[in-house]
């Protein structure tokens, strides 16, 4: 079975063109390859499908197998991967996820992609919504204690739960003990992906990333967005964020007017290869 290794700033899939192979275990194929020491090591696995509603469908799944809704940075490689493959010659494209229909422009240098803007659509702050158990319809720089410690946080959906969380020294957060804290936390009954940031500036934000089933990731296109999303709403920031992580910078723009957010990042080929029919979890 052939497959594609890609990245968005550092956020890694294996993609794999279901136009032309056949997945019967996607769960335990992501679990498979994205092992770092035994598979071909990635943050998780996204199929590339037909679709009868878009140009293109997206399907991921996390490193442990559960199926993801949506992700930013992936389907920035979706993009790049069917223009560069000449499964299109549009620019401007439609791929269906598991969170709704997505629009994505492609910016073509040489024949290849190098740059996509993603039309995330609404951010969804509505707290039963996202969804997170509270008494407050919305949560809104509201406190949260895990393994101890206090903290304020401001959740956001962007298609998947996000819980924005300020602290003073990014860096330094001993992410490995903290993420799983807030992961697992009884008021998100879906779990949370967590979002670690500083506010640098009014135009810059750095954060870092604990993603639900995956662990710290070096990007996450949907947590850039409720990142910025949930700066503007406090009032931080301006409608456009320059979000920094681990893996690279992405450009955020909340369009409050059209109630749409914009994502802006780049998509990078890393090398493609086959895997041998060794589990069930994949067939030709």
């Amino acid at each position: 079975m052939k497959f594609t290794k890609m990245h968005g700033i550092g956020n890694d899939y294996v993609y794999i063109n279901c136009f032309d192979e056949k997945v019967e275990n996607p769960g335990e194929l992501s679990k498979l390859v994205s092992d770092r020491h035994f598979g071909v090591g990635s943050d998780g696995l996204i199929l590339i499908r037909p679709s009868k509603i878009a140009d293109f469908e997206m399907e991921m799944y996390n490193s442990d197998g559960t199926l993801g809704a949506m992700c930013g940075n992936g389907i920035r490689c979706v993009a790049k991967y069917v223009y560069d493959h000449k499964m299109t010659d549009k620019t401007s494209i439609s791929v269906s996820t598991k969170s709704g229909i997505k629009y994505l422009d492609l910016t073509v240098e040489n024949g290849k992609v190098s740059m996509v803007k993603v039309d995330m659509g609404a951010p969804v702050l509505d707290a039963e919504k996202i969804p997170v158990i509270s008494e407050k319809k919305q949560i809104k720089e509201e406190p949260i204690t895990v393994n101890g410690t206090r903290y304020q946080m401001t959740c956001v959906s962007m298609g998947n739960p996000h819980c924005v969380v300020p602290v003073e020294d990014v860096e330094s957060l001993d992410i490995e003990k903290t993420g799983p804290g807030f992961e697992h936390h009884p008021c998100f009954p879906d779990r949370v992906n967590t979002e670690f940031i500083r506010v640098l500036d009014r135009s810059t934000v750095q954060m870092r990333v604990w993603e639900r089933g995956a662990g710290e990731t070096w990007a996450c296109g949907t947590g850039a967005c409720a990142v910025a999303v949930a700066c503007i709403w406090n009032g931080e920031t301006e409608d456009t964020v320059l979000v920094k992580l681990r893996g690279g910078d992405l450009k955020i723009h909340w369009d409050r007017e059209k109630n749409t957010v914009f994502m802006t990042g780049p998509a990078t080929t890393v090398f493609e290869g086959e895997l041998e029919p060794t589990t069930e979890a994949f067939q030709k």
